[in-house]
């Protein structure tokens, strides 16, 4: 595991604002199942997340960031 670069630091705190207020904005992990809890989400000029929601829970899990 390595540190966020510094450059990524603020285009990823903006994914998780948006996250907060708007988690299925993101676009299905898998598109052959369209409607399941689990999403990427790209971010600033280089960025993916790969999250799930939990929306009974009102939860959002981060499950890899990638930044390359």
């Amino acid at each position: 595991m390595t540190a966020v670069p510094e450059e990524a630091l603020r285009p990823l705190a903006e994914l998780f604002t948006l996250l907060e207020t708007a988690p299925w904005s993101g676009r299905p992990y898998n598109s052959a199942n369209p409607k399941a809890n689990m999403l990427t989400h790209a971010f600033g000029e280089r960025g993916l997340a790969t999250y799930m929601v939990l929306e009974e829970q009102r939860e959002v899990y981060l499950i890899r960031v990638e930044w390359p």
